[in-house]
């Protein structure tokens, strides 16, 4: 029973840590696209925390860029990679999870 609550906390805190960064990678994405000041401070604080994370994916697309009158709109097909990776990462992660308090459930009967 014990095992099943600690199970369940981990996945909890597994999903919530993705819940986190998929809300920072979908600021990231809606900057990027609007074409927000990179010298904002908030925008360069969301741009330097998922930069850390986007990082293994760089390179595997070029960006898409659409220069406007003012600002620049840029889209990054490497930040919806990592959103996908990441989510299935999670999720691979809980169903490992899974399946190991399962084992243990079922090698106790």
């Amino acid at each position: 029973m014990k095992q099943n609550q600690e199970n369940s906390m981990t996945r909890k805190i597994i999903y919530y840590i993705l819940g986190f960064l998929e809300v920072l990678f979908v600021f990231r994405l809606i900057f990027k696209i609007l074409g927000a000041n990179p010298q904002s401070t908030f925008v360069a604080m969301i741009y330097s925390i998922t930069k850390l994370f986007i990082a293994p994916f760089i390179g595997i697309f070029r960006m898409a860029v659409s220069k406007g009158i003012e600002t620049q709109s840029v889209l990054e097909p490497t930040l919806i990679i990592a959103m996908i990776v990441y989510a299935l990462l999670a999720w691979g992660i809980v169903k490992l999870i899974n399946i190991s308090s399962n084992q243990k459930d079922s090698g106790t009967c």
